[in-house]
């Protein structure tokens, strides 16, 4: 019974490191995204400020 409950524990202690690792990388994705479109409204701005 013991060995039942040990690996019941190390799958949802394996389930909860998996999901937060996942979860990491769409929050790094989101920041990468973020940081682009950034960079697209500043390189807009500079075309706007040329022709001024």
């Amino acid at each position: 019974m013991r060995s039942l409950k040990k690996l019941v524990l190390f799958a949802a202690l394996g389930a909860a490191l998996t999901t937060s690792l996942a979860a990491c990388n769409t929050v790094e994705g989101m920041g990468q995204d973020v940081q682009a479109g950034g960079r697209a409204v500043e390189r807009s701005s500079d075309s706007v400020q040329k022709k001024m």
